[in-house]
């Protein structure tokens, strides 16, 4: 499907906003931009609240340029976020709809990672004009360089890496630190290198286990007092690898789960940019008649694609970052 510049007579006089999927810092700063762009346009902006779940219960209201006052520098979502089962059917897609249009919104813009993208496509399939916003800390859509949320969690892991080295040195141990990135290695990718780790485990690289504990044993025979290994969470299960590195090496390994912890805090001023950047984007797009579209950031410059190319083409690994990271960790 193509990208739509046509959404018949009806001029943009009202639109709605919601987040959806796992929070990522920066949504905030997101929504205040679409509202406040909105009003400099003289569009109202509906919020609804816990993502589709909160579309087909019509819990929404209309906001005001004071409703997102001070939200700029907090983590999570004042729309709050839901997983919505009945949105997944037919039903609940045609409840949607007719919420929106009782409601008399014109165009939605949803804010999210892959799973919000394809509910706004399925809202798209039925006729309705919805713009798509990238917030994911997994950094996991394709056809955008980043996506809000990203590195705000990356210094979070950053600064969690920088803790737990100071007490590997005096334990003279290993540490496996587990991060998030089911399908997607950036996060463990981007933090490893950062951090000066001395592997990264990413679902991108079948990396062997011989391969890491021959680095651990060559930097222990050469005097290193501890080493810092970050696992992607799809890479492998970070319990068992810790039992089998200490296991074949004799020496202490420790694990560390970050969790959810980077998922909150204050959004970097990356994030706070690039979602305000991203945000009054969206509201153009709506305004100049176009949906079934994603706001992307593309050599630092605002675009957009066609929510089938989100979709159907596979997101580029940086192989270049990978290998100097190991050069690196010698």
């Amino acid at each position: 499907m193509s990208v739509s510049n046509k959404l018949g007579e009806k001029e943009m006089k009202r639109i709605a906003v919601l987040t959806s999927g796992g929070d990522a810092p920066g949504m905030n700063a997101c929504i205040r931009a679409i509202v406040r762009k909105a009003y400099a346009d003289g569009l109202e902006t509906v919020g609804i609240y816990e993502g589709f779940e909160g579309l087909i219960n019509g819990n929404m209201e209309t906001l005001q340029i004071g409703s997102v006052g001070d939200i700029i520098q907090r983590g999570g979502t004042m729309l709050y976020s839901a997983r919505s089962k009945a949105f997944e059917t037919e039903t609940g897609q045609l409840q949607a709809l007719k919420q929106l249009r009782e409601n008399e919104i014109d165009g939605l813009i949803v804010i999210g990672g892959d799973g919000s993208l394809r509910g706004a496509q399925a809202l798209i399939d039925h006729g309705f004009p919805c713009v798509g916003i990238p917030a994911t800390i997994d950094n996991d859509i394709t056809g955008t360089d980043f996506t809000i949320g990203f590195d705000t969690a990356l210094n979070t892991i950053i600064d969690c890496i920088d803790k737990i080295r100071d007490t590997a040195t005096s334990h003279e141990r290993t540490y496996v630190i587990e991060v998030m990135g089911r399908d997607a290695g950036d996060l463990a990718l981007w933090s490893g290198l950062a951090g000066g780790a001395e592997s990264i485990l990413i679902p991108e690289h079948d990396t062997s286990f011989e391969e890491v504990t021959n680095r651990l044993l060559t930097g222990i025979a050469r005097g290193k007092r501890h080493s810092i290994i970050l696992l992607a969470e799809g890479f492998a299960d970070g319990k068992q690898y810790t039992k089998e590195i200490e296991r074949i090496t004799g020496h202490e390994a420790r694990l560390t789960v970050l969790g959810h912890i980077q998922r909150g805090g204050s959004p970097s001023a990356t994030d706070r940019v690039l979602a305000s950047r991203f945000g009054a984007y969206a509201v153009e797009c709506l305004q100049t008649g176009k949906s079934n579209i994603m706001v992307r950031l593309s050599c630092n410059q605002i675009s957009y694609q066609s929510l089938e190319d989100t979709f159907t083409k596979t997101k580029i690994h940086d192989e270049s970052m990978y290998h100097l990271s190991q050069q690196l960790s010698i």
